[in-house]
């Protein structure tokens, strides 16, 4: 298995494991993280990711419904890292028959059930995800190279599996720990871009003072805090409503962090955590078990977290939006099935239209690469690169 995160534009690359901590039972869950505590004893750096089921399975009333085939954990055990990245594979890809896994009256059925959920106090946001699906043939990490060339993020990263390969564009931060400080930074809050050169001028300020994103930010900022206050001390929120602008977007993120035991157990720290509030809503249990009943299938790679556990236990690790899924071994003649999720932040005042505009702005990253798709009917159209 090889790993390459590209964080904050510093490349690691993890290849060659002695052996993978690997676990798709929610009844050996407890133990996989007794694998990871003895794997950092002995010295090992741990790469990988942990999917979204696996924050299902903290909690007694959530764990119980997971049936995932999909790994849970998925963690290789490497003696150390290569600074720099992969080689670009000089094959190119072919993309196909790109199809959302919801129609328009099923998904707004879905958001007014949401929308029932806050006005019975059930709530006060849930994070509603869809699957956008295509067809791929072709080298996955020349789809990454290319993605990460037109729009470039802080938190890229691709995994090479057998079974599969994860190519991560990710702007969001899950957590970063360097011995006691810990910091993470949730991103709650999107403006469209690319509508001209003055809209794109104001987007980055329209969204910073939007009353509806600031309090979606606000919202889960504060779920943040409590999460991390669970475990840790001398909360702060040092930086609020930060914009960032990329090429078809602006998104909105806040700063938290706190003072933790340095060698604080990885499940009591996840357990805390995990997954992040901006990828589920508040309060956290009761949106993940909306979550759990809406959603027709399970999210897995997308919304969980992927980076490295070093030996002294600093850790850095993103939320996988804007994730690619491609299941199966590389086969450069074949089509393969693919799958990237799309979602965002439901409260009272979202409408359905709306929500679904926002969530095809959000991947345009990739369905611009489908020119003419539009998603109202049933799409067909094809690129090769």
């Amino acid at each position: 298995m090889k790993v390459l995160v590209e964080f904050e534009n510093k490349p690691l690359l993890f290849r060659d494991p002695d052996y993978i901590i690997s676990c798709s039972d929610p009844s050996l869950f407890r133990l996989a993280f007794d694998k990871i505590e003895e794997a950092l004893r002995q010295g090992y750096f741990l790469a990988g990711f942990f999917s979204y089921e696996a924050g299902r399975c903290f909690e007694k009333k959530l764990s119980s419904a997971v049936k995932s085939g999909f790994p849970l954990i998925y963690l290789g055990a490497y003696r150390g890292f290569h600074r720099g990245r992969m080689g670009e594979e000089s094959g190119g890809f072919r993309l196909e028959n790109p199809r959302l896994n919801i129609g328009r009256t099923e998904y707004s059925a879905d958001i007014e059930a949401i929308r029932d959920d806050i006005a019975r106090g059930n709530v006060y946001q849930v994070t509603y995800c869809i699957k956008f699906n295509f067809e791929f043939r072709g080298g996955p990490f020349s789809l990454y190279c290319r993605l990460l060339k037109e729009q470039p993020v802080p938190y890229p990263a691709y995994l090479e599996a057998e079974a599969f390969q994860i190519l991560s564009l990710s702007p969001e931060l899950f957590i970063k720990k360097s011995s006691s400080f810990l910091m993470s930074k949730p991103m709650k809050g999107t403006w469209p871009c690319g509508r001209g050169f003055l809209s794109d001028l104001a987007a980055p300020l329209r969204l910073k003072y939007d009353p509806k994103n600031r309090a979606e930010n606000v919202m889960i900022a504060d779920l943040l805090r409590n999460d991390l206050g669970r475990m840790g001390n001398d909360v702060r929120a040092p930086a609020l409503f930060e914009v960032a602008r990329y090429k078809t977007l602006c998104q909105m993120t806040s700063t938290v962090t706190a003072a933790i035991d340095k060698d604080l157990p990885v499940y009591d720290l996840f357990s805390a955590v995990f997954p992040s509030g901006s990828v589920t809503g508040a309060p956290k249990i009761s949106a993940m078990d909306i979550i759990g009943r809406l959603e027709n299938e399970e999210r897995k790679i997308y919304t969980g977290a992927i980076g490295f556990i070093r030996p002294d236990r600093d850790m850095f690790f993103n939320i996988p939006i804007r994730t690619i899924l491609i299941p199966g071994k590389i086969s450069p003649s074949a089509f393969r099935p693919a799958e990237m999720g799309i979602g965002g932040g439901i409260v009272w005042d979202s409408t359905p239209e709306g929500e679904w505009n926002e969530g095809l702005f959000k991947a345009r990253f990739l369905t611009d690469l489908f020119p003419g798709t539009s998603f109202q009917g049933t799409p067909c159209c094809s690129i090769t690169v």
